[in-house]
C-alpha cells in the first residue's frame, strides 16, 4: 500500500480471533476470571438497565501495553476477540483497518487498487454514484442486485426483501470523501446467509464459483437507507472506527451484521455513508456447515432493528454518547444483552485511552426537506446479469430481456401497495408472496385472520377486510395506488403494465365475478339484511355519492362481488377512507361493501374499462385440478390457485415462469 504520505493499515483476519498470537494480547488486560466475573454479572434476577454515564475528560491514557477494560468482556473464542486487535492496531497508528476473513485472496494482490484507501486526497473530489432517496419506505436494499446477481442475498438482508430483484430506475450522485466504511463483495463464496447456501447448494455441486461484475461502479447508500456489513471483507476508516466493536452477547454469525446496522446508523451522525465496491477478493467456498439456529439472531430480529434504527434519535453533545445512547436503547429493545453496554462503554474508553479523537457531529440530511430530484440529476445504471445457481442447478449466460422487463415492470406498479389477504396459516407462506410480488410492488403488505409480527403479518377478518384499508393507506401516504388481492387469486402483472393507473380497477365485467342481487322476492335473509345496511350507509353519504351509486344500480338490488381483486388510485384514496367512515359500525361484508364503494366513488363508464376483464376465473374446479390445467399466463389473473404451503409455491412458480422467466430466480 505505498503512497506519498505516511499511512499505517492493518489487517485484521477472522482466523486470528482462535490464534495463540491473538490470545497473548486478549490476555494482557483481562484474565480468565474477569471475564468469568463478567459473564456472571450479565445474567441473574431481573433488574432496571443502569444508564451508562462515562467522563470522557478523565479517562486515562494507557500505557503502550495491552491493559484494555473491554477484554474482560470478551467471549473466550470467537470473532468479538478481535477487538483488541482493533485496539492494538488504532493505538500504534492506524488510520485504516481492513476486516478480513482468512480465506481470502485480494484480487490482484493489490487493496488500494479497488478500494478508496486515501480518502483525505479525495474530499470533495470525486462523484460516486448512488442509490435515489425517492422513495422514503426503502429502508434496506440488496447490492448484490447492482453488481449483477440478482437472485443471491447477503447474510443479513431480511427475508421478506430476497424477492426485491427489480434494478434501479434511476440513481443520484454524491461527492466522494465520506465512505467511512467500504463494504468489498468477494468472488467465489460470497458472504450469504444459511437459506440461501442449503437451498441452493446440493451435496453433489462443486464449490461455488459466483462472480460479481468487476467493471460495475461502486455505489454508495443515502441517510435513511441501509444494507447488510459483514467482518469479511470491509474497510474502516479512522473516522468510524468506533464502529468495529462486535457485539459479544449475540452469536457469531450475527454478530458482525448487528455491527453493521448499528455503525451505519451512527455514522449517518458524522455526515459519513456506506459504499459497496465491485469484488475485491475471491473467497473460497470450504465452509463448515452452520445450522440456521446460528443466524436466529439476525431472522427474527433485523426487520425490526432496521426500523428502529431509522427512527431512533439522540440529542446528546458527543459522538461517543450518542453510541453508548443507542447501544443503551438497543439493550432496551433486546436487540443485544446488557453485556453488550458494558462492552460498549468499556471500548470507547479504551479507544481514548489508546489517543483516539472523536469525529464532530453533523446534522442529519434525514432530518431535513429532501432536495427534489431533477430529470439532470438521475443517473442510469442497467446491471449485467451473471451466471447464478438455484436449487442446486447452475444457470450460465446473460439475460438482458428479462431485465428490461422488470424495469418496465417494476417501473409501472414502483409506487403501488399491494395488499394480500391470506386465509391459510401464514407461517407457510408469507415470506413467498413477499418473493413473489416484492420484486414489482413497492411494498406488499400481507393480512390475515391471525397476526404474526415475527413475519409481519397483521390481522385483519377478511368479511371487514375494506375497513382496515384506510390504515394501510395512512401508512404509505404517498404511494400511486393499492391493489388488493386475496391469496387464491394470482396476479399475472406482466399483462397489466400498460392500463390506466388512475383509474378504479375492479372485476365488474366479468360474470362469474360480479352480480346483480335483487331484493324484493328475495328470500335469503344473508342479502335482505345486507341490502338493509347498504341503504343506511348509502343514506349517509354525501349527495354525490348518493347519486353515483342510485345512478348506477338504483333502490331495488345491490351488488355482490367476492372482491379478490381491486385496485384504488391515489385520487380516490380519500373517498374510499371517508365513506369506510360513514359506513361506521354497519355490519355490511368485504363482498357487498367494496362494489357498493366503488359504484359510489366513481360510474363505472369512468372505470378502467379493460383491466382485470380478461381473468381465468371457476368456481367449481374439479378436484383432481392442477395449477398447470388451471392456469395460463395470458390472463390477467387466475382463480383460483390454492397456495398453501412451500411446495405449491414452487410449483405455482413454474407455471408462473412461462409469463415471467425471471422467476424460476426464486426457486
Amino acid at each position: 500500500m505505498a503512497s506519498s504520505r505516511c499511512r499505517v493499515a492493518y489487517v485484521v483476519l477472522a482466523a486470528l480471533a482462535a490464534a495463540p498470537f491473538l490470545l497473548l494480547l486478549l490476555y494482557g488486560g483481562g484474565s480468565p476470571s474477569a471475564l468469568c466475573l463478567a459473564a456472571a454479572r450479565s445474567g441473574g434476577a431481573s433488574r432496571r438497565l443502569q444508564y451508562p454515564s462515562v467522563a470522557w475528560s478523565r479517562v486515562p491514557p494507557l500505557p503502550a501495553r495491552l491493559g484494555f477494560r473491554s477484554v474482560a468482556f470478551l467471549p473466550a473464542r470467537g470473532h468479538a476477540r478481535k477487538a483488541a486487535a482493533y485496539l492494538f492496531a488504532v493505538q500504534r497508528g492506524a488510520r485504516v483497518i481492513y476486516d478480513a476473513d482468512a480465506r481470502n485472496a485480494v484480487l490482484g494482490s493489490n487493496l488500494t487498487k479497488h478500494f478508496d484507501v486515501d480518502l483525505d486526497h479525495r474530499q470533495g473530489g470525486g462523484v460516486l454514484l448512488q442509490y435515489s432517496h425517492a422513495d422514503p419506505n426503502r429502508t434496506v436494499v440488496n447490492p448484490y442486485v447492482h453488481f449483477g446477481q440478482p437472485s443471491v442475498w447477503p447474510r443479513g438482508l431480511p427475508l421478506h426483501k430476497a424477492g426485491e430483484v427489480g434494478v434501479e430506475e434511476f440513481y443520484t450522485q454524491v461527492f466522494g470523501g465520506g465512505q467511512f466504511i467500504q463494504q468489498g463483495l468477494c468472488n467465489g463464496l460470497p458472504d450469504v446467509d444459511a437459506v440461501f447456501y442449503f437451498t441452493r447448494k446440493s451435496s453433489e455441486m462443486e464449490a461455488f464459483d459466483l462472480r460479481f461484475d468487476a467493471d460495475a461502479p461502486k455505489v454508495a447508500l443515502p441517510q435513511g437507507m441501509m444494507a447488510p456489513i459483514n467482518s469479511v471483507n470491509t474497510l474502516f476508516h479512522s473516522p468510524a472506527f468506533w464502529g468495529l466493536a462486535l457485539p459479544v452477547s449475540v452469536s457469531p454469525m450475527a454478530a458482525d451484521v448487528i455491527r453493521g446496522y448499528w455503525s451505519q446508523r451512527i455514522l449517518w451522525e458524522i455526515g459519513g455513508y456506506l459504499v459497496v465496491y465491485p469484488p475485491t477478493v475471491h473467497r473460497m467456498d470450504n465452509v463448515h456447515a452452520h445450522p440456521f439456529d446460528d443466524e436466529k439472531d439476525i431472522h427474527v430480529s433485523v426487520g425490526r432493528l432496521i426500523d428502529f434504527l431509522m427512527e431512533w434519535r439522540s440529542h446528546k453533545q458527543t459522538l461517543f454518547e450518542r453510541i453508548l445512547d443507542l447501544s443503551y436503547a438497543m439493550t432496551e429493545e433486546g436487540f443485544w444483552g446488557e453485556k453488550d453496554l458494558q462492552f460498549m462503554s468499556a471500548w470507547l474508553q479504551d479507544l481514548v485511552s489508546v489517543g483516539y479523537r472523536q469525529p464532530r457531529l453533523m446534522s442529519l440530511e434525514i432530518d431535513r426537506p429532501r432536495a427534489t430530484i431533477g430529470h439532470g440529476d438521475k443517473q442510469v445504471f442497467v446491471p449485467k446479469k451473471l451466471p447464478a445457481v438455484h436449487l442446486g442447478v447452475e444457470e450460465i449466460g446473460e439475460v438482458s430481456t428479462e431485465i428490461g422487463n422488470l424495469i418496465k415492470w417494476r417501473k409501472h406498479f414502483g409506487d403501488v401497495v399491494l395488499i394480500v389477504h391470506c386465509t391459510v396459516p401464514v407461517d407457510r407462506v408469507a415470506l413467498e408472496w413477499r418473493l413473489l410480488y416484492g420484486r414489482i410492488f413497492r411494498a406488499v403488505v400481507i393480512l390475515s385472520e391471525k397476526s404474526n409480527s415475527d413475519l409481519a403479518v397483521e390481522v385483519s377478518n377478511l368479511a371487514q377486510a375494506y375497513k382496515f384499508l384506510p390504515k394501510v393507506f395512512d401508512r404509505f401516504a404517498g404511494a400511486g395506488g393499492f391493489m388488493f388481492l386475496q391469496d387464491h387469486m394470482i396476479l399475472n402483472y406482466w399483462n397489466l403494465y400498460d392500463f390506466d393507473k388512475a383509474k378504479l380497477w375492479i372485476t365488474n365485467k366479468v360474470k362469474e365475478s360480479w352480480s346483480d342481487v335483487p331484493l324484493h322476492g328475495n328470500k335469503i335473509e344473508w342479502f335482505i339484511n345486507q341490502g338493509d345496511m347498504v341503504k343506511k350507509a348509502i343514506a349517509s353519504f354525501p349527495f354525490q355519492y348518493q347519486a353515483n351509486y342510485k345512478r348506477s344500480v338504483g333502490e331495488d338490488k345491490i351488488i355482490h362481488c367476492n372482491s379478490e381483486i381491486f385496485y384504488i388510485p391515489r385520487s380516490h384514496i380519500g373517498d374510499f377512507s371517508y365513506l369506510v367512515q360513514a359506513i361506521g359500525s354497519l355490519d355490511i361484508h368485504h363482498s357487498i361493501a367494496i362494489p357498493m364503494l366503488f359504484l359510489a366513488m366513481d360510474l363505472p363508464s369512468n372505470f378502467e374499462s379493460k383491466a382485470l376483464t380478461k381473468l381465468i376465473y371457476r368456481t367449481n374446479v374439479p378436484s383432481n385440478a392442477t395449477f398447470a390445467t388451471i392456469y395460463t399466463a395470458q390472463a390477467h389473473a387466475v382463480y383460483p390457485m390454492k397456495v398453501q404451503n412451500e411446495i405449491d409455491f414452487v410449483e405455482l412458480i413454474r407455471v408462473m415462469a412461462s409469463g415471467d422467466p425471471f422467476l424460476m430466480e426464486l426457486i
